[in-house]
């Protein structure tokens, strides 16, 4: 039922393929294992998920051993399947169409830590805003985002 928008999250991320694929068992198997620490009052099921999912594939890519692999892995002849061939498209749900509906600020904050895998200080870093800045953002971009998806209900 989610598999195939949650390997579309981590593929996002990890960009191959076969690493998504194990980053997402891991999720799933993780998911399985702490399912008694969800708690419907903090949110919806499916994005403690995708959270849960996006974590993985970020420690994956952060990890030393994915690092070495990236620089021992060769060059494929063929392009690689790109992300929307999957299967699943952020504009299925509409995400794409919603974050349009944002500040400039909000979006850019958004797209990085979603949908690039940036961390909230890899944001501030590489932008040279304060870290605060981008907490303050990305806060106010996800109350603006869960009033949006109300709104569409």
């Amino acid at each position: 039922m989610y598999s195939a928008t949650l390997f579309g999250v981590v593929l996002q991320i990890v960009k191959v393929e076969e690493v998504a694929e194990d980053v997402l068992q891991e999720a799933f198997v993780k998911i399985w294992n702490s399912f008694h620490g969800y708690d419907a009052s903090k949110g919806r099921l499916f994005t403690w998920m995708i959270n849960i999912c996006r974590n993985q594939a970020i420690d994956k890519i952060r990890s030393k051993q994915h690092r070495v692999s990236l620089k021992t892995q060769e060059i494929p002849d063929s392009p690689r399947m790109e992300f929307g061939s999957s299967g699943f498209k952020p504009d299925h749900i509409g995400i794409r169409e919603i974050t349009e509906q944002l500040s400039p600020e909000q979006k850019q904050i958004i797209d990085l830590m979603y949908f690039e895998g940036f961390t909230q200080s890899e944001i501030a870093d590489e932008y040279n805003i304060p870290l605060g800045t981008v907490k303050t953002r990305a806060r106010s971009a996800i109350k603006s985002l869960g009033k949006l998806f109300k709104g569409r209900e």
